[in-house]
């Protein structure tokens, strides 16, 4: 019923089909890793991490820092006295 002619067809029809479809899963594995790659991973603030006052631009570590919130943002601050003096300027 069927020639040699066919199966051997069938066959490549077959192979073509498999690499296309190795060749989705791979095309579609890189795309995920080009979309991740520009954000790295964020790990949670430490208390050592570094924060620069924005009065007297002195860097504190944020573990001893001055932490202020001002119009539901977070400053961080070297002392109460730069604090109140940055405090003073957004109001004034």
């Amino acid at each position: 019923m069927w020639g040699k002619e066919a199966y051997t067809t069938m066959y490549r029809v077959l192979l073509i089909l498999g690499l296309l479809v190795i060749l989705y899963f791979l095309v579609r594995r890189a795309v995920r890793g080009l979309k991740g790659q520009g954000q790295p991973e964020r790990l949670p603030p430490s208390k050592d991490e570094m924060v620069q006052d924005p009065e007297c631009l002195v860097f504190v570590p944020r573990g001893v820092a001055v932490t202020e919130d001002i119009g539901g943002q977070t400053y961080y601050f070297c002392s109460r006295l730069c604090a109140h003096k940055f405090q003073e300027k957004l109001a004034g």
